[in-house]
């Protein structure tokens, strides 16, 4: 494996440096990388009037969040949490998108008290919405148009047996809400999944949403959500963000033209934004020969990173400490007690306790989905940003393991 393949420092900063002085596990984000995937976006769609609405459940760090902002992004939260951590970063309530799913109406009241802008995913929370605010507050819905799409069962949710949206066979019933309460429905949001590679399945869920909106005359945008297909590895092909720009935008500008008048076009993308910009350094504390396997066990696992568990994630791994080393053949597993591997026979150069491993792609969905499974602590986040490693969120310590816990006198 050459050199030039790996990723042995962000802006002229030496990961090996950053282990060094942060210690690992850590994650380390490239904000270049970050802004310059926004600006990607923007000159993609520039035919149309667009907003990038960050999904911030992909990697929440408040100064991540900054970054967005500064490349003029905004945001798409799916909790209440997600929104007030939107707002400690500067952003105003009418910068969010609020999107949850199965949540009750209290949670959905105090987001509207915050200004979000509220998307919908049900009949019944639309029925209780209308009760509620009538109205006085203008509503996104969101449409299940029945497209299977994405690399992965699990990341596909606009099929007729996922839990969001609303089914757009339930038009019909929409439409009568919102006419019961005279709701002012100002957006209709899809998404249809993750890792999608062209530009086709974005129209055919376009389309849909293109269908529906007639029947909605107070639009002010149409949402197409995200699911852009990064690299991974190697020779991976990834999302023509180009051609998706192009063709998404004309079929947009056309129906705009059928409908009246013109429209946003809002866009989430999470993974597309920060995936690539992040990695989780960890150190070698064992290599393990066996008559079959060599193994490389490390000082992290499914709990800093669960997706090569949860989804069968590839996640290029790479030996900052030997970048020459002659590649050799590895099992990389973590330190958890449950079957935690991170990569099964990865080509990895020659790797030695001690050495430090940088595995990718660990900017989206590291952190936000880590845990403290064995009473392991989450690591430190650092940012590179304009050639300057610098710490946005501190390692955690024994007491904040057990720092809520209500100890009994027995």
């Amino acid at each position: 494996m050459s050199a030039s393949h790996n990723p042995i420092s962000i802006q002229g900063v030496s990961l090996e440096t950053i282990a060094k002085e942060f210690g690992t596990p850590v994650y380390v984000y490239d904000g270049e990388k970050i802004t310059n995937q926004i600006l990607t976006l923007k000159k993609a769609f520039e035919k149309v009037p667009l907003k990038i609405k960050y999904a911030t459940k992909a990697l929440t760090n408040i100064s991540i969040l900054k970054l967005v902002k500064r490349a003029g992004g905004e945001v798409d939260a799916v909790s209440l949490e997600e929104v007030k951590i939107c707002l400690e970063a500067g952003y105003e309530g009418k910068d969010v998108m609020y999107t949850p799913s199965g949540v009750s109406m209290d949670e959905i009241k105090e987001v509207v008290g915050l200004g979000a802008m509220i998307n919908l995913d049900s009949i019944s929370i639309l029925e209780q919405f209308g009760q509620t605010f009538g109205d006085s507050i203008p509503v996104c819905i969101r449409i299940n148009p029945h497209i299977m799409a994405g690399g992965n069962a699990k990341i596909s949710v606009g099929h007729i047996a996922s839990k969001f949206g609303i089914s757009i066979q339930q038009l019909d019933e929409i439409l009568e809400v919102v006419a019961r309460y005279q709701m002012k429905v100002t957006g209709l949001h899809l998404h249809t999944g993750s890792d999608i590679l062209d530009a086709e399945v974005f129209l055919k869920g376009g389309n849909v949403l293109f269908d529906a909106a007639m029947k909605f005359p107070d639009l002010k945008f149409l949402d197409f959500g995200g699911g852009f297909k990064v690299g991974y590895k190697e020779g991976d092909v990834v999302t023509d963000i180009m051609a998706v720009g192009n063709r998404v935008s004309e079929a947009f500008l056309e129906f705009c033209e059928k409908y009246g008048r013109d429209l946003e076009l809002w866009l989430e993308p999470g993974k597309f934004v920060v995936s690539e910009s992040g990695y989780l350094l960890v150190e070698a504390n064992v290599v393990k020969k066996t008559p079959q396997i060599t193994f490389v066990g490390v000082n992290s696992g499914l709990n800093h990173l669960i997706r090569p568990m949860m989804y069968d994630a590839y996640h290029g791994i790479y030996n900052v400490s030997n970048p020459y080393g002659k590649p050799a053949t590895y099992n990389v597993v973590g330190y958890i007690c449950e079957t935690d591997t991170i990569a099964a026979g990865r080509a990895i150069e020659e790797v030695r306790r001690g050495d430090i491993l940088a595995i990718k792609n660990a900017g989206a969905y590291g952190i936000s989905m880590a845990s403290n499974y064995n009473s392991r602590l989450r690591p430190a986040e650092v940012l590179v940003w304009e050639g300057k490693a610098q710490l946005i969120r501190k390692r955690e310590e024994f007491q904040d393991l057990i720092r809520n816990q209500v100890i009994l006198d027995i």
